[in-house]
């Protein structure tokens, strides 16, 4: 159970067709949207927030928490729009993110390129130092750098040095005299952001977290700035581990928000479907621009230490998250072979679907949704667009004559693609990690993703989905009921007679004191990630255990989950631990999920399914019943099929896949 605020609590998600809030306030959670603004952010985000108050009677001095998912530090990577930044490495090692890891991006691809670095070669400064894994080997020489610095046009300035995870005073003797040289400028040090070993991983996180960081710190004040105009408190931010942390802490560290907007989604559906007794679920989070899947096990989201944003590594406690470019906007296109394709090039906001009547002429999933029958016409989007069917018609009946099709067939063929990439996506997470999609549920939501979820489900064989009675807002609402979050990480690779229960509870009450203090709540819970590996490998297993975890168990633990992953354990292999991550977690603001009310099923044209035209189904009372069914959700549209059935539950409409007959 969470812990009582006084007053309300606001939770906005910046996606890429709309911005979504919600308002908790006296038992009740209001919700409201309006389109993203991707010029200025804010914009968009504020007047989300003041449709959403308004509704629900609430005045801005009103509210206690303001919490904010954003997509900045994201759109900074994907688009290139970064400061300027150098990098300061133990000389030698300059070139280090260049060269990176020796595999190609793809393996039978030999075109396709990593993305190239952020830092130019001539902003790749040597510094003349050097340690080891056992303490300094070359004391460090600053005077001879100060001239070559000051000389420097820079925003901001990564340090990494090597082994400066275990020994890091060399990176602190860098931020002083850069702290002298460019008082202005963005310092981001390898130990702080990332203090994990392997190299280049930890150098490419580094210059990631300084490139964005300044574009981050400057969209951050400005948010600040309206909100306080607008008589709201200083926001928090939702990082990419899950947890929220101050607007200072956010701009600092760019690096830490690049799947803020992902994560708080992933939170709030792994609490979904443990208030729906699924143990085990996938999230299925479809937007305008694109689709994040993410795992959730008893009630949290599964999170990661490292992945890839943008094609660069991030060594980091992140939500694991695959995304594709998937989405509402996502363009249909004819490629050279003749074959129809969806996405990733998305109509975002701006112009938009051709249906929304903004200017969009390319034919959209949205398009197809709305020819199909899927998403009625009558239906607000966003509460502000009214979707106009003609407008689909012509745009897809284009992009049908260039592929020998009627307008239906190329309808239903951009709606089969897209669930075919987010099916996709889907596997990367289950079958390609050993895990069985068809024991899993699928919570599907985003203003999308409801209207795909069953077709999805059918392809992977699962037989029940949750769409959130909240399913348009869900990442603003997992915002609002967001934990607050700081996590310690430290590489120690211990093994043989220097791994024992008295180094593990030494180094876990290390970094337990660590995270209390950078989270302010000196006893906050723990959660705690061992990653193991027997000696000699070069990959690590992550698992979570409880803080006085002894030796023992934690190499009982290797076993078992190194024979669920690879079907094999060896009992006389010498375990080793790389690294420990411990979060303290602060307890959550009570918010309750959206509870079932009534539900509308909506008449449309009728919808086309497999190629046969049916009437869309029509009650009145409580939801319930087979499909085909349109469901009116607030925010969002669900489809239930031919060969599903629809029920209302504790806070989500369930569709359950009805046996053949």
């Amino acid at each position: 159970m969470g812990e009582p605020v006084r007053g309300a609590i606001v939770g906005v998600d910046v996606g890429g067709t709309f911005s979504d809030a919600v308002v908790a306030h006296a038992g009740r959670v209001v919700q409201a949207k309006a389109a993203t603004t991707p010029t200025d952010q804010s914009q968009g985000a504020l007047a989300a927030i003041e449709r959403a108050l308004a509704a629900a009677g609430v005045e801005a001095d009103e509210v206690a928490h303001f919490v904010h998912g954003t997509t900045v530090g994201t759109n900074a990577l994907l688009e290139g729009k970064l400061a300027r930044t150098a990098l300061l490495a133990t000389a030698g090692f300059e070139d280090l993110e260049e060269l990176r890891r020796q595999n190609r991006r793809s393996l039978y691809r030999l075109c396709e390129h990593h993305p190239p670095p952020l830092v130019p070669p001539e902003l790749r400064i040597g510094v003349p130092e050097r340690c080891g894994p056992h303490g300094v080997v070359r004391a460090l020489a600053g005077e001879a750098l100060a001239d070559r610095l000051r000389e420097l046009d820079c925003e901001a300035f990564a340090v990494c040095l090597l082994w400066s995870f275990r020994f890091p005073h060399h990176e602190r003797q860098l931020a002083k005299l850069l702290g002298e040289c460019h008082p202005h400028a963005h310092v981001s040090l390898s130990h702080e952001t990332a203090g994990v070993f392997r190299e280049y991983e930890r150098c490419a996180t580094t210059i990631v977290d300084a490139a964005v960081s300044p574009r981050l710190r400057d969209y951050l004040r400005q948010l600040e700035r309206r909100a306080g105009a607008a008589g709201l408190p200083a926001p928090e931010v939702m990082l990419s581990s899950g947890g929220t942390a101050d607007a200072a802490t956010a701009a600092a560290h760019g690096a830490w928000t690049v799947l803020s907007g992902p994560a708080a989604g992933a939170v709030a559906a792994a609490r979904l479907a443990a208030i729906e007794g699924e143990t085990r679920a996938v999230a299925l989070d479809m937007g305008g621009t694109s689709c994040d899947v993410s795992l959730a096990s008893d009630g949290r989201a599964r999170v990661v230490l490292g992945g890839i944003v943008a094609g660069r590594p991030l060594a980091l406690p992140l939500v694991e998250v695959h995304t594709v470019g998937a989405g509402g906007g996502s363009i249909a296109w004819r490629d050279e072979g003749g074959a129809l394709r969806v996405g990733p090039r998305s109509a975002g906001a701006v112009p938009g679907p051709a249906c929304y009547r903004r200017g969009g002429h390319e034919a959209t999933v949205t398009d197809a949704n709305l020819l199909l029958g899927y998403l009625p016409e009558d239906v607000s989007l966003g509460g502000e667009l009214r979707p106009d069917r003609g407008a689909a018609a012509r745009a897809i009946a284009t992009l049908a004559a260039t592929l020998g099709m009627d307008a239906p067939s190329c309808a239903e063929g951009i709606y089969e693609v897209a669930c075919a990439e987010m099916a996709q996506a889907v596997q990367v997470l289950t079958v390609e990690r050993g895990i069985d999609p068809r024991g899993l549920a699928l919570c599907a939501f985003g203003g999308a993703g409801p209207l795909h979820a069953a077709r999805i489900a059918e392809e992977l064989g699962m037989r029940r989905v949750l769409v959130p009675l909240a399913a348009g807002v869900l990442s603003a609402l997992g915002l609002a009921t967001a934990e607050r979050r700081r996590d310690a990480v430290a590489s120690v690779l211990l093994s043989g007679d220097a791994l024992t229960d008295g180094a593990l509870r030494r180094t876990v009450a290390q970094l337990a004191a660590r995270a209390r203090d950078a989270l302010g709540e000196p006893e906050a819970e723990l959660r705690v990630t061992y990653e193991l590996r027997y000696r000699g490998q070069s990959f690590e297993l992550d698992l979570e255990a409880p803080p006085e975890t002894t030796v023992g168990e934690l190499r009982a633990l290797l076993d078992e989950a190194h024979q669920a992953r690879y079907g094999w354990h060896d009992p006389q292999a010498e375990p080793e631990l790389v690294t420990v991550r411990v979060a303290a977690v602060g307890e959550a603001p009570a918010v309750d999920l959206p509870a079932p009310t009534p539900g509308r099923l909506r008449a449309t044209h009728g919808v086309r399914w497999r190629g046969r035209e049916y009437a869309a189904g029509v009650a009145s009372g409580p939801v319930a019943g087979s499909g085909p069914l349109v469901v009116e959700l607030s925010g969002a549209t669900a489809f239930v099929p031919p060969g599903w059935r629809a029920r209302l539950g504790r806070a989500s409409l369930i569709l359950e896949r009805e046996a053949p007959r």
